[in-house]
């Protein structure tokens, strides 16, 4: 086979022959087509975007002078949980720094009462504290006896999928600080949804996958580290090495992968033939060709590496089991605004402060600092940490949708306005802001991840990693370790890539 991506002739789109076809560009993508060509494999990767990275994307604002700020517009932070991520960055050559946490944070109390603390226990009343670590062992507990790896399996997996996340609580306390404070590390800190609707059963998951609950709990954990230069490098540097087999500008638009079963066809009522109960030989070799808008890929194995709420962005032909088509339809992404202001100093360093800040229930629940380190493509120096300070903050969910009804003059005032609750009014003069939208972005549609609808992760999560015929599926999305972040997208990637080997 060609190694190569040529022309058919001049005009139309590229014509290629590998043995597996990559849709997704993402960490998840990349490793999959890394893995696979270190085993001898021939791959092709599609990707829609004009860049490699997927959620992960270094960018840039500038102030009223022109002087440009590295942001990072999407996920960045690695914990020491994320062992897969930390070998392949090191592997890659990248560097680390931490996140910057010396000096007190800032808890502000529901009735608006700002707090200075040092650790990680809020300065709540001693009922409340307690009852926060009621809350925390008990989902300790749970994490430990269900997992990360098949939550859906568990005996008591079907009674907390039924039950939303903020009616457990309620059920397990009567404090309502406390419910808020617990329900934050879940609802707005990682699946960017209300907590009444998901389930215990996806919290317990989201906090297994982290090690523990009380991971998730501790920020000087969760958010432990950064790379130099932005998480998405670690997508440019694999991307480098496959060279010419990543094509970009190049959604897949349709996806053959199967030969319908004619049994299936009824031609009293025009129905054609389909494989609506699935083929044979899941996981195996087949025929697949993907037709994007730069190229048509013939391959034996597609790997699928896009999060599950973009899956129905692609038509299959045939139709994919009925089976996946209905999981596909209770997997949804969550909506977060991603902060990012930029100030001449760290300011809030010179009063003592870390820059971190927590408030259950607020519009702003989560503020830190997030000032750069080392070279960037904005500038930057190599050892050296940026003089300019940058906060980071977080609009998840319903506020989220209240923030993009307005102005943007009356948002930027609401957001740093909320910031302010915890740093002061010097908060209010940043020289640059910018918002994440990943919600508005074509080929990502949310953030962070996608989750299940109550009850469906213990009707369907043991079909998320299930290949359908030649079709493997790879994304942070329906990791176990790593669930959400770039480590599960790096694992998933490589899963997915062993199991074609494996299958010759």
């Amino acid at each position: 086979m060609s190694q190569n991506p040529t022309p058919a002739s001049a005009g139309d789109r590229l014509e290629i022959e590998r043995d597996v076809v990559v849709i997704g560009a993402g960490p998840a993508g990349l490793m999959a087509a890394r893995t696979l060509k270190k085993a001898g494999r021939s791959v092709a990767v599609l990707e829609a975007r004009p860049r490699v990275g997927g959620r992960t994307w270094n960018g840039k604002v500038a102030d009223a002078q022109g002087r440009e700020h590295f942001i990072e517009i999407g996920g960045q932070w690695i914990s020491p949980d994320q062992t897969r991520l930390i070998e392949l960055v090191d592997e890659l050559g990248l560097e680390t720094f931490p996140r910057y946490r010396e000096g007190t944070s800032i808890y502000v109390s529901p009735d608006g009462t700002r707090h200075e603390y040092e650790g990680t226990t809020f300065p709540a009343s001693e009922k409340t504290q307690a009852e926060m670590d009621q809350l925390i062992a008990t989902l300790d507990q749970l994490a430990a006896e269900i997992g990360a790896e098949e939550p859906w399996a568990h005996p008591k997996a079907a009674e907390l999928d039924a039950i939303s996340f903020r009616e457990w609580l309620k059920q397990q306390s009567d404090d309502q600080e406390a419910i808020d404070n617990v329900s934050i590390y879940v609802a707005s800190g990682m699946l960017t949804k209300p907590s009444h609707t998901f389930s215990t059963l996806q919290a317990v998951l989201m906090a297994a996958s982290a090690g523990s609950f009380s991971n998730l709990v501790d920020e000087d954990f969760i958010l432990d580290r950064r790379v130099e230069g932005g998480m998405q490098s670690v997508s440019l540097k694999l991307a480098e090495e496959l060279g010419e087999d990543v094509i970009l500008d190049s959604p897949v638009r349709t996806l053959e992968w199967a030969t319908p079963d004619e049994s299936t066809a009824d031609p009293l009522n025009h129905v054609p033939a389909d494989v609506r109960n699935g083929v044979d030989n899941d996981g195996g070799p087949g025929s697949v060709t993907a037709c994007s808008d730069r190229a048509v890929v013939r391959a034996r194995y597609a790997v699928l590496a896009v999060p599950p709420n973009l899956y129905e962005r692609i038509s299959y032909v045939p139709p994919l089991p009925r089976e996946q088509q209905i999981v596909h339809q209770h997997l949804s992404m969550g909506l977060v605004i991603k902060v990012h202001a930029v100030y001449e100093t760290p300011f809030w360093r010179e009063e003592g402060l870390s820059g971190t800040g927590f408030g259950g229930g607020r519009l702003v629940q989560e503020v830190y600092d997030n000032t750069n380190y080392g070279a960037n493509f904005a500038g930057g120096q190599a050892g050296q940490e940026d003089p300019f300070g940058t906060l980071v903050g977080f609009v998840s969910d319903v506020y989220a949708e209240q923030m993009w009804k307005l102005s943007p003059q009356e948002r930027q005032h609401a957001i740093l306005s909320a910031m302010a609750d915890y740093l002061g009014p010097k908060t209010m003069e940043p020289i640059a802001f910018y918002l994440s939208d990943m919600a508005a972005e074509e080929w990502t549609r949310g953030a962070y991840a996608t989750s299940y609808d109550l009850g469906g992760l213990s009707r369907w999560g043991h079909l998320q990693n299930q290949p359908t015929g030649p079709i493997h599926y790879a994304c942070s999305d329906i990791a176990a370790e790593g669930y959400q972040h770039v480590d599960g997208a790096i694992r998933q990637g490589e899963i997915a890539a062993q199991r074609i080997i494996e299958r010759g």
